[in-house]
């Protein structure tokens, strides 16, 4: 736990939000075992770990951070409670705990990111029911039946960018276009995607322009205006052929943007030098892996939309901060010895948030889950992003 980052939670303080050198605060003995800290300016005591996902947390901090470990890295909620021996409800209990957390954190960060390349694609998985099974669930929850995950991926940083959870419709695709264009900055990123329709009219809606055509003639009424796309907007498609179920051929198709300007893109970028979608369909992969509702002939698949957003949050959160990217290592100039007579080391461990500039080292479970976000954007972040509201169970009243 950071003291520099604690601050007073009374509101009515005129010292409320300042980190704890800059404010009226002092070290204050414990309470309940817990360093805890007093407000000169109002007289208010707080814990070391307040705003953080430890706050209020009666258990053992170490088995809270390997249960949060276990469910970022692919296990179940009762295969958790069953190895930890702890009951399922604490899991879920400990879960959103962590998953509501690691949203602020990544909220917080994923601010005015420099992205000169995104892959779009989706990821199928289903809540409670299988869409052939529907019409009978659907009397009871909307939500329920297929349930494709969007993403929006930098190939560059490896950096998911944004993400959604819903039907496969033209509003979650304007969805996920506006949240890419929420986190980041005025720099449009070179899109690519497979040849789902619906992205077309996701990225007018969210980076076109309203235009009014010109009157053919001099009588009759004005066409409708329509959306046009910016010049600065470039985006190709993957298109893939197949005959027999067998991948024939891969063709590129450009959408938006000039092929000269498309072209001197794929020749700059460090990642690769044709259209593609390669990165993403990867990362659905690391998906799949790290996140047991994703998992294919599974029961550990989710019941109800908002879980599945939640287990999301908290994967999205390990993934970006604390798991090391492979491909993203970097080679040190010098190898550093190692303890006892193993082999040297060669390499330096990097992670997204690491490659996109965002944190400048590893961060453990611990650091995650203590890293206090400001009381400023906590007090905003409904207002501020509403773009990423959280899902809720549309319940219907069985008659």
């Amino acid at each position: 736990m950071d003291w520099k980052t604690l601050y007073c939670p009374n509101k009515n303080c005129k010292h409320y939000g300042i980190p704890f050198q800059s404010g009226k605060m002092v070290k204050n003995g414990t309470c309940h075992g817990q360093p805890q800290a007093l407000c000169k300016g109002c007289g208010s005591s707080v814990v070391l770990n307040y705003a953080t996902a430890y706050y209020g947390l009666e258990s053992a901090t170490g088995i809270f951070e390997t249960v949060v470990r276990a469910l970022a890295e692919g296990n179940s909620i009762r295969a958790t409670g069953r190895i930890f021996e702890i009951d399922k409800d604490t899991v879920c209990d400990w879960l959103i705990r962590a998953s509501l957390h690691c949203r602020s954190v990544v909220l917080y960060f994923w601010n005015q990111l420099h992205v000169a390349e995104c892959q779009l694609d989706e990821l199928w998985s289903f809540v409670h029911t299988k869409e052939a099974h529907l019409p009978c669930a659907k009397i009871y929850c909307e939500s329920y039946g297929d349930a494709w995950v969007w993403l929006a991926f930098d190939p560059i940083s490896r950096l998911i960018v944004a993400f959604v959870i819903g039907k496969r419709t033209q509003e979650n695709a304007n969805l996920l276009l506006d949240r890419v264009k929420d986190v980041t900055d005025a720099h449009i990123p070179f899109f690519t995607s497979d040849q789902l329709p619906e992205y077309d009219d996701a990225l007018l809606h969210t980076y076109g322009v309203w235009v009014q055509p010109e009157r053919n003639g001099t009588r009759g009424r004005y066409p409708h205006p329509r959306l046009i796309p910016v010049d600065d907007l470039l985006y190709a498609q993957v298109v893939k052929i197949r005959e027999n179920g067998r991948m024939k051929e891969v063709k590129t198709k450009i959408i938006f943007g000039k092929p000269e300007a498309i072209a001197e893109k794929l020749a700059n970028s460090p990642v690769s030098n044709t259209t593609n979608t390669s990165f993403v369909e990867r990362e659905n992969l690391t998906q799949r892996q790290s996140n047991r509702r994703l998992t294919r002939k599974t029961n550990g698949f989710s019941k109800k939309i908002s879980w599945f957003e939640k287990q999301l949050w908290l994967s999205t959160a390990y993934y970006h901060f604390v798991l090391p990217h492979h491909s993203l290592r970097q080679q040190l100039d010098t190898p550093e010895p190692t303890r006892g007579s193993g082999t040297s080391k060669k390499w330096k461990p990097v992670t997204p948030a690491m490659a996109a500039g965002i944190t400048d080292h590893i961060w453990t479970t611990s650091e995650l889950l203590s890293y206090r976000v400001p009381a400023q954007f906590l007090e905003q972040v409904e207002t501020s992003k509403p773009l990423f509201a959280l899902l809720e169970d549309e319940v219907h009243q069985v008659k």
